[in-house]
């Protein structure tokens, strides 16, 4: 939705959105479509696929039962008033069967009101360049912009909409058996795919034609997907008219968070300095401004795409859900039957999966005690061996064993997200955004513990439990590790460096190689092509065809006629050249969306990164801006040439990660998310990244000792690291040599009392540091509505003029 005089958070516009009918099919000026029944007019809305051998063999594919569910799918999707159109594709082994679907405007108009799309009204006074909306009610027709064009009046994305709701509530079996929508036909396998078609292909046009004359995809693709455009603006209004509002904010946030993460322009070069204080003062204040802008970019978003009051209808019981759930009962909403499944035994598989947690993340601290002993037992055997390497024996011990923790991290991830895709599924969480949400909840809190583990006893831990000369502490019989001489936090910064830029860049590579050969891999396992039929199986739907004009063109006998017509014009215009693969066939050929769970959970992990350990490793926002510049485009790319196009989600905010955001950060929990309410657990969270860094700089950096020493030895920190340095006890040194090692202990190993002077210090510059770091946050928050004012008052004033539009008595009132 457009509004007068709004800028817009794109504000690098790229091609003007037309409005004009003739011109276009919901956004922007199209070329010729191709997306159209074999009558040249009647649109595809959506796809369905399925295969069939080609041999007398049955196979699952082509089982009785599984072609009676798929003709009583198709004749009740006729039933409902949608016209089909066969088009079937014979290759060596296989028949590729494709059924194209359109929605005609009687179905469009009774699904749009259904639904509760929103379209623009044209009765507002002073008409502005922008657009009021309100929810589509049919007898309120002509009241809405564009009513007088049928064919344009209805978006390219809503009329998905409407198919896919379609798709999704028409039953093909048992109502009681939860035999119902192309979800569970997908998943038993009757139908290999159902999806829109891109609108044309994504390469631009030779010769080159002007920007208006280009379609949506190849607008996306010259001026978002290509690595040429990384210094423009992502067109955010183009992206969400062809991907729709869940995808367009996916970017939106990546690229907010993108510009966010440039770095100051000077980094602290020395973490002992009073610079990493504010540099670590001053990220934690990021992550807390940053966070709250976002909030207000979002309702901004959210207000100018029709959705800030977005409600999703009562969800539909997720097709494995019905599959397995064991009884049925009446759904108190919709008072339908449905299949149901006993909530205490729910209750305790979800706290049976939460317990796998439990065992998981002990493996995790096993594999980090394996390492642990690792760097031990390799620095003993290097220091033991008479080669050059012995005086690097720690340093290849460190560097070797974090790139060896790297790959054990990237394994137990892949192993556990696996096993969270088994867990959730056996928990029967009834619908698909429960169910996404526990599976969120389930791999963060894994992989939170799997990635930051082994940092976090690098800075808190190691180094803390040595014991001294006489009284070494040991684990499994081999002495406990040490820090090396240049301390633990420049080994921190080596296995934040290593673990944070290898994950990243492993990733950049997966993302970019493995679409392209599992794209090539897909084609290559299809059978050569042999024809296309043209027999489309025309009957369903001559009714509507008629009330759109078109009864002239459908007389008995034409099928044939038209095949042999069109097969001698194919011979004339194309010669000895290879017959044009059909959109549809393109499009079946390229991998399905995987959605946007990886790419979330990946800029997640990366943010923790960057906030909760900013204080032992300050370039981590300059990796995280050069990862990010590269993870748009690749993600770019992936939705704009390697994936099918997905069906529209409708969202408001970035749903259960926003919350997970905001435990990485010290911010409390304002929202209302059923899975972080309660105030208990949000003062748990709201100062974990700034505790972090306090910790950090007290206990693992030298800044504390030395301005200790500073203001009770000497200003000039002259004698600085003998004070830092004990002596071994006289009971030790009688048996072996006389030796210093870095505590604050005196030659009967007892603390001296500046250890305790120093641990009062360093636990109240925790405090403080929180409480300032905290407050200001807390002055940000209150200072920053999460709804810009202008936002607010055009949300009550669209309500005001909806109102008015579509009232019974307007015609009175006028």
């Amino acid at each position: 939705m457009r509004r007068r005089g709004e800028a817009r958070e794109d504000s690098d516009t790229l091609i003007a959105m037309e409005t004009e009918a003739e011109k276009n099919y919901g956004s922007v000026a199209t070329p010729p479509d191709r997306n159209v029944f074999s009558d040249g007019s009647t649109r595809v809305d959506f796809v369905l696929v399925w295969e069939e051998p080609l041999s007398l063999q049955v196979e699952e594919g082509s089982s009785p039962a599984h072609r009676e569910w798929r003709q009583v799918f198709l004749q009740k999707l006729r039933n409902s008033g949608l016209l089909q159109e066969q088009k079937d594709v014979l290759q060596q082994k296989t028949k590729i069967c494709f059924v194209l679907l359109n929605a005609p405007w009687s179905v469009l108009c009774f699904y749009a009101e259904d639904i509760s799309l929103r379209v623009p009204l044209q009765d507002v006074p002073n008409a502005p360049p922008d657009f009021y909306t309100c929810q589509f009610r049919n007898n309120k027709l002509q009241r809405f912009l564009g009513s007088d064009n049928r064919d344009t009046f209805f978006k390219t994305t809503q009329r998905h909409q409407v198919l896919y709701e379609i798709l999704a509530r028409t039953p093909y079996g048992s109502m009681k058996r939860g035999e119902v929508g192309i979800d569970r036909l997908l998943s038993e396998g009757v139908f290999t795919a159902a999806y829109p078609l891109h609108e044309g292909g994504f390469q631009l046009p030779s010769p080159p034609v002007p920007p208006q004359s280009l379609a949506l995809r190849q607008i996306l693709y010259s001026h978002w997907a290509t690595w040429s455009s990384w210094r423009s603006y992502q067109p955010l209004d183009h992206i969400r008219e062809y991907f729709g509002e869940k995808i367009a904010l996916y970017f939106a946030w990546l690229g907010n968070y993108h510009m966010s993460t440039k770095p100051p322009l000077r980094t602290p070069q020395c973490v002992s300095t009073a610079g990493t204080v504010f540099f670590s003062a001053f990220m934690s204040l990021w992550a807390v401004t940053f966070l709250e802008f976002w909030k207000r970019t979002c309702s901004s978003l959210s207000h100018r795409w029709d959705c800030s009051e977005f409600q999703d209808i009562e969800e539909r019981p997720r097709p494995e859900f019905t599959a397995m759930a064991p009884m049925t009962i009446r759904n108190p909403v919709t008072g339908a039957e449905e299949p149901y499944f006993p909530e205490n035994k729910r209750i305790n598989r979800t706290l049976t999966g939460f317990m796998a947690i439990i065992i998981m993340v002990a493996v995790v601290l096993i594999f980090l005690m394996a390492i642990i002993l690792y760097r031990t037992i390799l620095t003993i055997v290097i220091d033991k061996s008479d080669t050059p390497l012995t005086g690097f024996a720690p340093r290849i011990a460190s560097i070797t064993g974090s790139m060896l923790n790297l790959l054990v991290i990237l394994m137990l991830s892949k192993v556990y997200t696996s096993l969270a895709h088994i867990l959730t599924r056996w928990e029967m969480h009834r619908t698909q955004s429960k169910y996404e949400d526990m599976f969120i909840l389930k791999v963060f809190i894994f992989q939170f513990i799997n990635f930051y583990s082994s940092p976090v006893y690098i800075a808190f831990f190691k180094g803390r439990f040595v014991g001294y000369p006489g009284k070494y502490n040991t684990l499994l019989g081999i002495r406990n590790e040490d820090c090396g001489a240049g301390g633990c936090l420049v080994e921190l910064a080596q296995e934040l460096l290593i673990i944070m830029v290898g994950k990243q860049l492993i990733n950049n590579i997966q993302e970019f190689l493995l679409p392209k050969l599992k794209s090539w891999w897909q084609k290559r396992n299809r059978n050569p092509r042999l024809k296309e039929e043209k027999g489309e199986k025309e009957e369903e739907g001559k009714g509507e065809k008629e009330e759109k004009g078109k009864g002239d063109e459908e007389e008995e006998g034409k099928g044939d006629e038209e095949e042999k017509g069109k097969g001698d014009e194919e011979e004339e215009g194309k010669g000895d050249e290879e017959e044009e693969v059909c959109p549809w066939e393109a499009d079946y050929q390229l991998l399905v969306c995987e959605g946007l769970f990886s790419e979330y959970l990946e800029m997640v992990i990366q943010f923790g990164f960057i906030t909760i350990f900013v204080a032992a490793f300050p370039l981590a926002p300059f990796f995280a801006l050069i990862n990010n510049w590269v993870e748009i485009r690749l993600d770019a790319q992936k939705f704009v040439i390697e994936y099918r196009r997905p069906v529209v989600e409708r969202v408001q905010d970035l749903g259960i990660w926003l919350p997970i955001l905001q435990l990485i950060t010290h911010v409390a929990v304002f929202s209302n998310n059923r899975n972080f309410s309660k105030p208990v657990f949000r003062q748990l969270i709201a100062h974990m990244a700034v505790f972090s860094n306090a910790f950090l700089i007290a206990f693992t950096s030298s800044f504390l000792p030395r301005l200790y020493y500073r203001h009770t030895r000497d200003s000039n920190l002259n004698g600085f690291i003998n004070f830092t340095l004990a002596t071994s006890p006289s009971n030790y040194s009688q048996q072996h040599t006389r030796c210093r090692y870095l505590d604050l202990r005196d030659e009967e190993g007892h603390y001296l009392p500046e250890y305790y002077h120093l641990l009062a210090i360093r636990l109240a510059f925790v405090i403080v540091f929180e409480h300032v770091v905290f407050f200001i946050g807390r002055m940000i928050d209150l200072m920053v509505p999460d709804v810009p004012e202008d936002v607010e008052m055009k949300i009550k004033r669209e309500h005001y003029l909806a109102k008015e539009a579509l009232a019974e008595n307007q015609a009175q009132k006028t």
